[in-house]
């Protein structure tokens, strides 16, 4: 974060995108953040950012931002009190504006080998890949009906997020990358589960389709931590929509810098 934070004060950016996975893991104690680690969002992030804000004044860009499947819902509540200041706007599950486009956030990801599930979802259907478990199994940090777990799928609540509108200028903000994409390759590659080879590719087949069907002028995506080390890339075409994903495994912390005009010569920089 003092990376990124930095980066921001030196830059002249309408708008940062936080795709998730944002939070330190559940239990963990970061005391070299300088304190003990609890309430990470509220004496934290929000206090440094805002602390950013005061600084750069009207340079400070307009931050959007969801959480991703490795991030517990319970620090939703914080979430949203840095919208209320002003810091950030929370982006899952909303419509906003950024300019003349409309934004859209989504954080939820097919099911995993993961037990968090606050943020799983079926996908097109009750399907759970080999070696994953559903999101009627698992642990919640917020309480969901069974019946919730059970029936809801990323392609029912992105139909009930977009509707009808017109989305070929509109940015998308989404955790899970599309599936069978550079941006979904997993290191999977040789692994077996009962003799079942899995699958390299653990994208949204939901969020695939929609790009394809509705073109979005520009989706934006994280989740998949090591795509870029297996790929070498970091941008995908889908018909006229551009993606891209900032995911990183490894050190310092990676941004994708784009031009809204111009996503196509987005650049990649890892900050160390």
């Amino acid at each position: 974060y003092d990376l990124l934070f930095n980066y921001i004060s030196t830059q002249s950016a309408d708008a940062l995108f936080l795709a998730g996975d944002l939070l330190p893991p559940f239990g963990l104690r970061p005391r070299a953040l300088g304190f003990d680690g609890v309430d990470f969002v509220n004496r934290f992030l929000l206090k440094r950012l805002a602390q950013l804000k005061d600084q750069l004044g009207r340079r400070y860009p307009a931050v959007y931002l969801i959480l991703g499947n490795d991030d517990a819902r319970f620090q939703e509540g914080s979430v949203f009190l840095g919208g209320t200041e002003r810091v950030w706007t929370y982006a899952h599950g909303r419509r906003l504006r950024l300019g003349d486009r409309a934004v859209y956030g989504y954080s939820c990801v097919p099911p995993s080998p993961f037990l968090l599930k606050d943020w799983e979802r079926y996908d097109v259907s009750r399907y759970v890949d080999p070696g994953c478990v559903s999101p009627e199994e698992g642990v919640l940090s917020v309480p969901r009906s069974m019946r919730d777990r059970r029936n809801a799928t990323i392609s029912l609540e992105l139909d009930d997020l977009i509707g009808g509108d017109d989305v070929s200028r509109a940015v998308f903000l989404f955790h899970v990358p599309p599936y069978e994409t550079a941006l979904d390759t997993a290191d999977l590659a040789g692994y077996h589960v009962e003799s079942v080879p899995l699958d390299t590719h653990i994208g949204s087949i939901a969020v695939r389709r929609m790009i394809e069907e509705r073109q979005p002028h520009l989706t934006l995506h994280g989740h998949v931590h090591e795509a870029f080390r297996l790929t070498g890339t970091f941008k995908e075409k889908l018909g006229n929509t551009w993606c891209l994903s900032a995911a990183h495994d490894a050190d310092g912390v990676a941004v994708v810098e784009f031009d809204l005009s111009n996503p196509q010569e987005a650049e990649r920089r890892v900050l160390r």
